[in-house]
């Protein structure tokens, strides 16, 4: 595809208003939400639009709980001049902003300076407020401050429940300032394992066919958080290469700033939503190709299936074959609807034949499927080692070739942020296979993936096409006349015009997403966002000359800094170094393999040699220039410690030592600042009845113990930050919790 340049939100605006603004026509004109008392700027200086509007806020926690309240900040979008933006004052009294003063609900042009403080007086305290304005390539507002028409805002409304949906208001915004303003028919959350984290993604579905910042016109489209991915690019990296690369399908995307009910939620990646139709991603064919005109079920027809060990009945429309589920994505039908089951069958028998040729390691796949797409789609999974090869997120289109014959097509890519080095691995199953590099931009990795130790051939369809000599002799051949010259672009080694209208290179791309990343981490986002990541602090780099085929290894590694500008160069060299290795191992020729001095060595040391931390926090340590092998607690009761990740259980000190791959040892102390404590020192509770008790602090009850009675019990699970204590019996106890290894006592009258 062509390119071109919950409750949580209620919380915040109850922070940062005293009360909720009464509004007059006027105002109402001004803002289409409802409004808080705050201040909000406004996407386009001079536009009358009563949507792209954005209120000050500040820095939020993971739960969405505001952190040092009179810090205020405008995460403004990129259309936003450089000196002057519109801001509306919804307090009932006037409000200063560098030396503009502006009436209560009117709307004045002031004059900022990006990343200075003001001090602002507003609603009887004093605030500092700085202004951040990002570059991303759009910013999507999405306005409803009654989802369920009881009043809940949107936010709220959708973060509540993945199955809830609801139409809004809103606009499109691109740097020139062009507003769109198309109303959204639908949007709902998305995702599995995403959806359970604190940036959600989402679905979103327009009134009409939209363009966003040169994307094809459609109307679906889903909001990726790329949550786990602190680079907040592999999955646009692999899209856009799989585009560049010549296969037949793939996602456009671009980075965009997403703003719902004027809160900024983040950096996301709006994408193509992966449907059938015109105006799609797979425009083909239509949701109704699988009928004749007289509404049976024709002979053959074309169909989009996805392999998705995770679907599950209710939810999905599946058939299983020889143990994989794949789920029919179109035509999507519901039990009940025309040709339900003659499609189930007819994609089960289809699939079925393609996937028993795959058990094969020498029949030419051609009969079945495009051979040149299965042989991409590999290369992809390979350079990536993406953790779900052949599990999920794998799409196949079935329709007819040039010639009328119809066959499996690989593609379009999906779901790639644990991939690119981004994924530890669980590590159980790494041992069971046999991989101890998975981290590394070393090694293969498809040949490995789903493979049983007890099996000769393994189930996983990804596996499969590692091992199949025709398909592998194809993909060496696509390797380098498609893939190298797009990385090689990517990098900037060779700048490709015709290659960079479907992939940019790395330096493009941050430029897009640099400042629209950093107010995604300023706001509150986590860099690291827990032990399934991998550690991003170093790396030794390596090149391949493809004309002199020499592989070279730099003899020191490169350290990469804790920032986003760390993180997103690390990614970027992952895919170029990983290259480089594929590219030796598939030469035809001999390689000649040398290693590079690059440099003195910098010396190994840790992120930090002292860290403070309430209990129950969490700090995450790194290495700076080499490798660590192992970590330890001298007081594990007091701070314990896995893979640099720090939990503080108790008040105490404690010290953390790496040993690292050089044979160095590094330390740090870890003072824990305080103890776990109970909201409530007594309760009173009815028989069969339960009340709530809180675990106060940071402490969120990584190890809870509880030694009930006859009279009442503590039913939370021990991982639990509020418990719950039911009555049993009439009388009084007490009832002995033990939180992080502090002993605690609570009082209970069970009437």
């Amino acid at each position: 595809m062509k390119k071109t340049i919950s409750i949580f939100l209620s919380v915040l605006l109850l922070i940062s208003a005293v009360s909720t603004a009464t509004f007059c026509a006027e105002e109402t004109k001004t803002i289409s939400f409802k409004t808080a008392e705050a201040l909000y700027a406004h996407a386009v200086e001079g536009s009358s639009d009563v949507e792209a509007w954005q209120m000050w806020q500040c820095i939020h926690d993971e739960d969405y709980l505001t952190v040092n309240p009179q810090n205020k900040y405008f995460f403004l979008p990129s259309s936003v001049s450089l000196d002057k933006v519109d801001i509306y004052n919804a307090y009932s009294e006037a409000v200063s902003v560098n030396s503009t003063e502006i009436a209560p609900g009117k709307i004045a042009a002031v004059s900022f300076k990006e990343g200075e403080k003001y001090e602002v007086k507003a609603g009887k305290s004093t605030y500092t407020l700085e202004f951040l304005k990002s570059s991303a390539e759009a910013a999507i507002y999405v306005n409803n401050s009654d989802a369920d028409g009881k009043g809940t805002a949107l936010m709220d409304y959708l973060n509540s429940d993945k199955s809830l949906s609801a139409k809004a208001s809103g606009a499109i915004v691109t740097p020139d300032g062009k507003i769109d303003n198309t109303a959204v028919k639908k949007i709902k959350g998305r995702g599995n394992t995403t959806w359970a984290k604190a940036k959600k993604p989402y679905n979103i579905t327009y009134n009409s066919n939209v363009s966003v910042a040169g994307m094809t016109k459609a109307k679906k489209f889903s909001l990726l958080a790329n949550y786990q991915d602190d680079s907040l690019s592999r999955n646009r990296f692999l899209y856009d290469l799989s585009d560049a690369a010549g296969m037949p399908y793939a996602s456009d995307s671009r980075y965009v700033d997403f703003y719902s009910n004027g809160y900024y939620w983040g950096s996301y990646q709006l994408t193509e939503k992966i449907e059938v139709g015109k105006n799609t991603v797979v425009p083909d064919f239509g949701e109704d190709d699988y009928l004749n005109e007289d509404g049976t079920v024709k002979e053959d027809f074309p169909f989009l299936c996805e392999v998705d060990s995770g679907a599950t009945k209710g939810e999905d429309y599946f058939v299983t074959v020889s143990g994989q589920k794949i789920t029919i994505k179109a035509p999507e039908l519901e039990e009940g609807d025309k040709g339900y089951s003659e499609v189930a069958s007819y994609v089960s028998k289809k699939f079925g034949d393609f996937y028993s040729a795959t058990r094969s390691k020498t029949e030419d796949y051609s009969a079945y499927a495009d051979v040149d797409s299965l042989a991409s789609i590999y290369l992809i999974n390979e350079l990536g080692k993406n953790w779900d090869a052949g599990v999920s997120s794998l799409y196949f289109v079935y329709k007819p070739d040039k010639d009328g014959k119809y066959k499996f097509y690989a593609s379009p890519v999906w779901d790639y942020d644990n991939s690119l080095g981004n994924a530890k691995g669980i590590a159980n199953e790494l041992k069971s296979i046999g991989v101890s590099d998975y981290e590394k931009y070393t090694g293969w990795w498809c040949k490995y993936k789903g493979k049983s130790g007890n099996t000769k051939t393994s189930s996983n369809i990804m596996n499969r096409f590692a091992y199949n000599a025709p398909l592998l002799e194809r993909a060496k051949k696509l390797w380098f006349e498609k893939f190298v010259p797009a990385i090689e672009h990517f990098s900037g080694e060779k700048y490709s015009e015709e290659i960079d209208k479907e992939l940019y290179t790395a330096d493009e791309y941050y430029n897009l997403l640099s400042k629209s990343a950093e107010n995604n981490y300023k706001s509150g986002w986590l860099l690291n966002t827990g032990s399934w990541i991998a550690d991003h602090s170093s790396m030794t780099e390596a090149s391949f000359d493809n004309e002199k085929k020499v592989y070279s290894v730099n003899k020191y590694a490169t350290a990469y800094s804790s920032d986003f500008t760390g993180m997103y160069d690390y990614a970027r060299d992952w895919m170029i170094n990983r290259a480089a290795w594929l590219s030796k191992e598939m030469s035809d020729t001999p390689v000649e393999e040398k290693v590079v001095d690059n440099g003195t060595p910098e010396k190994a040391e840790l992120s930090a040699k002292a860290v403070s931390v309430k209990a129950g926090g969490v700090k995450k340590l790194t290495v700076k220039n080499a490798e660590a092998v192992s970590w330890k607690s001298s007081k594990p009761k007091t701070a314990k410690v896995k893979d640099g990740k720090i939990t503080a259980l108790k008040k105490g000190t404690a010290t953390i030592t790496v040993k690292l791959d050089n044979g160095e040892s590094l330390s740090c102390t870890v003072k824990v600042t305080s103890s776990p404590k109970l909201s409530k020192k007594s309760v009173t509770v009815k028989k069969n009845r339960t009340k709530t008790v809180k675990i106060k602090g940071k402490a969120k009850g990584v190890n809870n113990k509880y030694k009930n009675t006859k009279y009442a019990k503590i039913t939370s699970k021990k991982s639990a930050k509020t418990l719950k204590v039911k009555g049993l019996k009439k009388g009084k106890t007490t009832l002995k919790i033990t939180v992080n290894g502090v002993k605690l006592k609570l009082k209970v009258n069970v009437k």
